[in-house]
């Protein structure tokens, strides 16, 4: 069964992700300024977490509500059905980002939903879900924009740019979507395929040699991560 998801990225960048999503199974590509919107079974989502180069994070939309206040933010956020999505026993953070004339700091718009959150489990059968901020079971993405709001479940966890291969960094470390976003511009994929090689002469943490080589060898970029946020669902 086929869902609407959206995969987040530094912007400039939604063209080529809209593109290497569709080469991963995802159907019917939007664009949008920092992300593109796709539909894809549960597979594709799985396979964006993993494969996708570009993308900083994968979400599941769970709902599009109007938002006038935080009291009408808490009255929404009520209306989901939180016991289909995960447990209560499950650890949670929430990621909040937007403003408007009534919420005017991400604080305040995290901390609403939080309690609107916890009170409808405590509201439908008495357990409480915590909250952990650094590694939780279940990280959540609300993104206020233009009075709206859109309820999302972040299958990706940490951001995707994350690889795992990466020990040490120095001060300002290039990410590694965006050197994969400059190799493919370049049409690194294409030289590889005809023979030819890469060489880096100003090589700092040697992110664009890595990324360069995993596209080459067909590696997964998230092979080597420790754990994706769909793990816990």
């Amino acid at each position: 069964m086929a869902s609407e998801w959206f995969a987040a990225c530094p912007k400039g960048l939604e063209g080529l992700l809209a593109s290497e999503l569709q080469t991963l199974g995802a159907g019917g590509t939007r664009e949008t300024v920092a992300g593109v919107y796709f539909d894809g079974p549960l597979a594709v989502g799985y396979g964006a977490c993993i494969w996708s180069r570009l993308a900083k994070r994968i979400l599941k939309p769970l709902a599009t509500l109007d938002v006038a206040d935080g009291d009408q933010l808490y009255q929404h956020l009520q209306s989901i059905n939180w016991a289909g999505q995960f447990s209560p026993r499950q650890t949670i953070a929430i990621d909040f980002s937007g403003e408007n004339h009534a919420i005017r700091n991400t604080q305040y718009g995290a901390q609403r939903s939080k309690d609107a959150i916890v009170d409808w489990f405590v509201a439908n059968g008495g357990e409480r879900p915590s909250v952990e901020r650094r590694n939780p079971d279940v990280r959540l993405n609300i993104r206020l924009s233009k009075g709206r709001i859109v309820v999302s479940i972040d299958y990706s966890g940490a951001s995707l740019h994350q690889r795992g291969y990466r020990q040490k960094a120095g001060a300002a470390p290039l990410k590694e979507n965006l050197a994969a976003a400059i190799l493919l511009r370049a049409d690194w994929p294409g030289v590889a395929a005809r023979g030819g090689a890469l060489i880096d002469p100003m090589c700092g943490s040697a992110t664009l040699l890595l990324e360069a080589a995993m596209m080459a060898a067909d590696i997964a970029p998230g092979l080597s991560r420790k754990r994706f946020g769909f793990e816990k669902l």
